[in-house]
Formats: structure tokens, C-alpha cells, sequence
């Protein structure tokens, strides 16, 4: 049947009347019907049993379908009206698209190749777009659109698409948010593995060979260049929605993700919801669609909060995306124009962090494809927006309110420093509205937060953020006034806490929040008071130096500091009392640190994550250098390997690190310049006096 109707169609056609009327053509519906809904069937069965290779004896219908053709023949059917030479072109009848578009999708899920045969067809995957500019056929489309693009081999061009720009502006907020899940795909570099286990030496080599602009670089520029595209997804990530109420709602909302693939079945149901057949598709109909329609009222309370929390998923993170590329200054204009910040601020105890104390902990689905429910990645996304957000950039002071910002002038003043630039040059109509700023909220949910919440990671990335760069005194005692300094030590000593990460988390935050601040190190020696608490604080270091090897950076570079105000009656004391100082001020303890520092790791182990082992140790050897005992401590590395019976296990090692340090970082101006202000101690290149001598 589907021969025969490819067979009766012609270029020229228009293919909606070829299925009009007639007992032929009522039996072919009758057929095109029950073959869709076996072929459904199949793919609910490959969607609820945890996504098993498909074969053959499993999805009988699907495999057939495609093993005598079926598949080709569709996309052919499909794409028949590109063929005509006429100016106007035919118009294929929108169930008869739809139908197609769900066989193939059905075929994609329980089919093993078929998507990958529909992603290898460039002129295939282009022309699904040209299908997105019709409502009725928008939400099959771009659900299989998300699939091919999920294993294409090269990135899609979004340049190639016809007319991006009017497609894009003709969706309505529910269908640009549906596309966000699409542009995922097309802006993030290619997912080879986790980035940390990737060597520096691969990344550089990689780098030389590819020194033009990526793909997905490209794209992000093809997005920025459309009228309106960031207000409109700030608008999205920042529209509220309806309470839902209950003590269940947590529990109503997983168990409906345990049967929603993708958002599928969801998406369809409120397609159904919102249909006004006479309500044209705009922005501004598409809020009351959603509040008049009948079916809308019958959906439970919690699908539709999930429905939007799905959505809001996929907007933050391509704004992630964005921050994080090379247009970064210019996309944080526009985040800071449309106030996404306050807007995220005033969702925050509604939506983002409600007061529900089930599921604190990352609940991971039954199906294996699935991390988490939706709830959770959007707390996590909505983490990661801020940690980018905040991250080396002067917008960071967005997050607080008026309140708050004349709080870090006030510090400033009483401490008789300048305030800092960024905080000056704040445009205060663009900050936090209410009582609480974003930052204030982040921190008050940190605390409360149970010991192994994964959510603790990406808290503390989250506030560490706002504290990177130069060290800013104020910023630090905003902090420290509540309460942060307690918080993470308590995590670190007490609460039992195992996870590497949230600890490396925890070192780092710490770290930056201790640095050269002398009021820091007086709050940790009146928090651990006793000798089994500073035992404990330092097994948690020497447990992994790969994960506190920041914290020891900051504990070197701050006493250093503190060394040379003895003038400062407060920093004497400090100095005199505290444990940790006093600890880190006796060279053996030193000593032990660089030896296992450089013993860690090689030029052809090195990566993103324990590079920074490097960089502590240059900076021991630098400080001992400015004190005329770098001959001292080189001595005690050669004792040391004598010791070991490997001579030359450190030394070389080392030189060989330096060397690499050198190519990697001194001809990266950005990379160098980094660390120079953030250790406040060198000038400009001292860096390489190492190699010189």
C-alpha cells in the first residue's frame, strides 16, 4: 500500500488528494492506522524495558518494515514535494506527515541502524526543518529531528538551515523551548568522554591541529545573530508557572517520568491540552491557550510542573553553552539587560529550590538512560548557570540585591579599603529584587543540605565562583558573616561526608574563601579547637592532594602574606595561635607536600583536573626562592630520592613538568596572566625565571 501510494504521487502533485476518499483508500487508513499503533506499541515496549539492543524477535514489526524498504520509502514519500520545479510548492496533507514522522521515530527507537541511515542524509535532515513551520506537524518533527542529531557523525551547520532566522522567530514559547532540546545538540562540543581524563599533551596536540573555529562555535554565532533569540529564552527560563500542591507532588512527579520517554508522551498530551483549533500560533495566544483549555484542567498538577521544568532543563542549559563560549562578554550583556538573574531569584523558592524534603538525594530512574529525574537536572543546571554565570566576570554582583551590595560598601569602608571596581560600576536597576539576593537564597539551601547530596558539588562550584579572580576582601566577609567558613568545615571534619568530589568541591571553596584573609584563619582555629579535629582536617588533605592541592596553595601564598605584616597586632596573634599557620610554617611539612606533589604526576598523566599540582608546587618553589632556600629544598628533593634508591625519580620528573608548564602555559598570555594575579605575588613572566635557571 505504501508502494502504491508512493507509485500515484508524482513531483508535481499535491499528495493530500492522493489519499482522499474510496474504499482504496479507506483500507489503506484502515492498514496505515494499525500499523502505526503496532508500531507504538513496540516502541512504548523498547521505552518502558530499560532500552535492550532491539532485535529482531523483539520488534518484529519495525525490523520488517525497514528490512523490505519501508523506511527509505517514507523519507522518499516525504520529501517528494522538494522535487517539483513549481515556484508554489504542493502541500502535503498534515496526518498523512505526521503519520510518517511517527513510523519513523517508532523505527528510530526499536530499529537498530535506521537512525543513523537517516542522519548519514544530509538533504534529509535539512528538510525536516522546512517541516517545523507547521504547528500540526512541529512536535513529531523536531522529536525526531533530536534523535538523528543525536548520532550524526559531524555536527549540523544551523547556517545551512533555510531561513533560521524566520523559523525561529515564528515559534511560539512552547515550541522555541521544544527546539532548545534540539540546539543542545548543535552547540556543545562533541561529548568524547569525561574531560578530565583526557591528557593536556592530546588537548594541545588536538588544538594544533584544529586551529579554526569549531562547529558548534559556529553555530553559537549563527544563534547570537537572531533578532531577539536570548530575550526570548530569558523570558522562558524565568516564566512562572502554576503551584502545585500536596505533600506527593515529588513522588506524582517520578512516577510519571518513569514511563515518559523524552518528554514524548508529555509533549503529545499537551499538545492535546493546548490545541485551539482556531487560535493561530503567536506568543501572545499561547499563554491563555494553556490557562482556557479544557484537557489542560484534566492533566494532573504535577505533569504540568514537570512539563515546564523539562523545558526550563534545556533553556538554562543553552545559555550555559553560550556563557561558556567565546562570545561570552556579549552574551552576559544581554542575560544582564533581560534580567535573567532577578528572574531566576523570584522562581527560586517556588519552583527551582521547593520546600520538599523527599528526593534531596539524586534519585536515578530505572532506565539506564536516564540520570536523573527532572527536578534534579534542573537544580543542577540551574547550578551550573550560576557557576558560569559568576565565574571571572563583573556581572557576578547581579546575584546579590541593593540591600546586599551596600552591605560590601559598608565592609569596605570599616576595613578602610577602595571597593572594587565591578561593585562600583553594579547598575543597581539590573540586580535582585526582595529580601534575598540569588547568592544569599544558594547559600541558606547549602546549609540544609543532608551530608551526601550530590547537590553539594555543584553548591559550593556555584558559590566558589563568585569568589574566583581577585581576591576581594569584602566579598569574602559577606561569606564568612554567614556562616559559610562553619558550614564547609563541618562538612570536611564532621558530617562523615565520603565523596571525593564534594570534598574537592569543598577544598576548593575553601580555599578561595581563606585567601589572605586573616579574619578566615581566626574562624578555623576557633572552629577546630581541638587536636583530633586538626587531625581529622588534615587527613581529609593528605587523603588526596589532587583534590586539596588548592586549599595547600592558599595556606602557603596566605602565610607568606601574613609574614610580612608583623606590623598588624591582629596578624601576629593570628599567626601565633593558629594551628594550620603554624602547621604549614615548619619547612618538613612543606617538604612533604612538594614530594608527593611532584610524585603525583607526569607529563603524559597531566590534566584539566590535576595540572593545579603543578602549579602548587611551582608556587612552594617560587616563595622559597624569594626566602634564598631554593637550593635547600632542591637538596632535600635529590636526599629524597637517594632515599627512595631512584635517583633522578623526582628531579627529572619535575624538569620534564617545567618544561611542559612552559609550552602550555607561556605562550597562552590568558593561561600565565591567570595565575600571576591570582598568587598576588609575582611580577609579570617571573614565572620563567625557573627555566632560566
Amino acid at each position: 500500500m505504501l508502494q502504491k501510494l508512493y507509485e500515484s504521487s508524482h513531483p508535481n502533485s499535491d499528495l493530500s488528494h492522493s489519499i482522499k476518499g474510496g474504499s482504496e483508500m479507506t483500507g489503506f487508513s484502515f492498514f496505515f492506522f494499525f500499523f502505526l499503533l503496532s508500531l507504538s506499541v513496540e516502541a512504548m515496549s523498547f521505552v518502558t524495558e530499560d532500552r535492550k539492543t532491539a532485535q529482531e524477535s523483539t520488534f518484529p514489526n519495525t525490523y520488517t518494515f525497514d528490512l523490505f524498504g519501508g523506511v527509505d520509502l517514507l523519507v522518499e514519500i516525504l520529501m517528494r514535494p522538494t522535487l517539483t520545479m513549481q515556484k508554489k510548492k504542493p502541500k502535503m496533507n498534515d496526518d498523512l506527515v505526521k503519520d510518517c514522522l511517527s513510523v519513523l521515530y517508532n523505527c528510530c527507537i526499536c530499529t537498530e541502524g535506521v537512525t543513523k541511515s537517516l542522519a548519514a542524509r544530509d538533504d534529509f535532515v535539512l528538510f525536516l526543518f522546512t517541516l517545523m513551520t507547521n504547528k500540526k506537524t512541529f512536535l513529531q518533527t523536531a522529536t525526531l529531528i533530536e534523535d538523528i542529531l543525536g548520532v550524526k557523525k559531524e555536527m549540523i551547520q544551523l547556517e545551512g538551515i533555510p531561513n533560521l532566522s524566520g523559523l525561529v522567530q515564528s515559534f511560539d514559547q512552547q515550541q522555541l523551548a521544544n527546539f532548545c532540546r534540539i540546539l543542545s545538540v548543535t552547540i556543545s562540543e562533541p561529548d568524547v568522554g569525561n574531560d578530565d581524563k583526557h591528557t593536556l599533551l592530546a588537548k594541545n596536540a588536538q588544538q594544533k591541529r584544529n586551529a579554526s573555529p569549531s562547529r558548534a562555535e559556529v553555530n553559537q554565532v549563527t544563534l547570537l545573530s537572531i533578532p531577539g533569540f536570548i530575550e526570548r529564552l530569558c523570558k522562558l527560563a524565568t516564566r512562572k508557572v502554576s503551584e502545585a500542591t500536596g505533600a506527593n507532588f515529588l513522588q506524582e512527579l517520578e512516577d510519571w517520568y518513569t514511563w515518559l520517554d523524552n518528554a514524548l508522551v508529555l509533549d503529545a498530551l499537551m499538545q492535546m491540552a493546548t490545541e485551539e483549533p482556531e487560535q493561530s500560533s503567536t506568543e501572545s495566544s499561547d499563554e491563555s491557550s494553556l490557562a482556557t483549555s479544557p484537557l489542560r484542567h484534566r492533566l494532573p498538577q504535577s505533569m504540568k510542573i514537570v512539563h515546564e521544568i523539562m523545558y526550563k532543563v534545556e533553556v538554562l542549559y543553552v545559555l550555559c553553552v553560550l556563557l561558556m563560549g567565546r562570545q561570552r562578554n556579549q552574551v552576559h550583556k544581554m542575560l544582564a539587560e533581560f534580567r535573567l538573574i532577578p528572574g531566576l531569584n523570584n522562581l527560586f523558592d517556588k519552583l527551582i529550590w521547593r520546600k520538599y524534603t523527599v528526593s534531596n538525594h539524586v534519585v536515578h530512574g530505572q532506565n539506564e538512560n536516564c540520570d536523573c529525574s527532572p527536578e534534579i537536572s534542573f537544580k543542577i543546571q540551574f547550578l551550573r548557570l550560576l557557576q558560569s554565570f559568576s565565574d571571572h566576570h563583573e556581572n557576578k554582583y547581579l546575584l546579590l540585591n541593593s540591600q546586599e551590595l551596600n552591605e560590601l560598601s559598608a565592609i569596605s569602608m570599616k576595613a578602610n579599603i577602595p571597593e572594587v571596581e565591578a561593585l562600583v560600576n553594579t547598575d543597581r536597576s539590573l540586580v535582585c529584587d526582595g529580601k534575598k539576593g540569588l547568592l544569599t537564597r544558594l547559600l541558606t539551601v547549602m546549609k540544609r543540605e543532608p551530608p551526601d547530596s550530590s547537590f553539594r558539588f555543584w553548591q559550593a562550584r556555584a558559590v566558589e565562583s563568585f569568589l574566583r579572580g581577585a581576591t576581594s576582601y569584602a566579598d569574602q566577609m559577606f561569606l564568612l558573616k554567614r556562616g559559610l567558613l562553619e558550614h564547609i568545615l563541618f562538612c570536611i571534619i564532621d558530617s562523615g561526608c565520603t565523596s571525593r568530589d564534594v570534598l574537592q568541591s569543598y577544598f576548593d571553596l575553601l580555599g578561595e574563601l581563606m585567601k589572605f584573609n586573616i579574619d578566615a584563619f581566626k574562624r578555623f582555629n576557633k572552629y577546630v579547637n581541638t587536636p583530633e579535629k586538626f587531625q581529622m582536617f588534615l587527613t581529609q588533605i593528605n587523603s588526596s592532594l589532587v583534590d586539596s592541592n588548592m586549599l595547600v596553595r592558599c595556606i602557603v601564598l596566605s602565610l607568606d602574606r601574613f609574614e610580612s605584616q608583623t606590623e598588624d597586632v591582629k596578624v601576629v596573634e593570628v599567626l601565633s595561635e593558629c594551628c594550620l599557620l603554624s602547621y604549614m610554617a615548619r619547612v618538613e611539612n612543606r617538604l612533604s607536600f612538594l614530594f608527593r606533589l611532584v610524585n603525583i604526576i607526569n607529563v603524559q598523566t597531566l590534566t584539566q583536573e590535576n595540572v593545579s599540582c603543578l602549579n602548587t608546587s611551582l608556587v612552594i618553589l617560587m616563595l622559597a626562592r624569594r626566602k634564598a632556600k631554593l637550593p635547600f629544598y632542591l637538596n632535600a628533593l635529590r636526599e629524597k630520592e637517594y632515599a627512595e634508591k631512584y635517583p633522578g625519580c623526582l628531579l627529572n620528573n619535575f624538569h620534564n613538568l617545567l618544561r611542559f608548564w612552559q609550552r602550555h602555559y607561556l605562550n597562552k598570555d590568558k593561561d600565565s596572566t591567570c595565575l600571576e594575579n591570582v598568587s598576588r605575588l609575582f611580577p609579570p613572566l617571573i614565572f620563567t625565571w625557573l627555566f632560566k635557571h
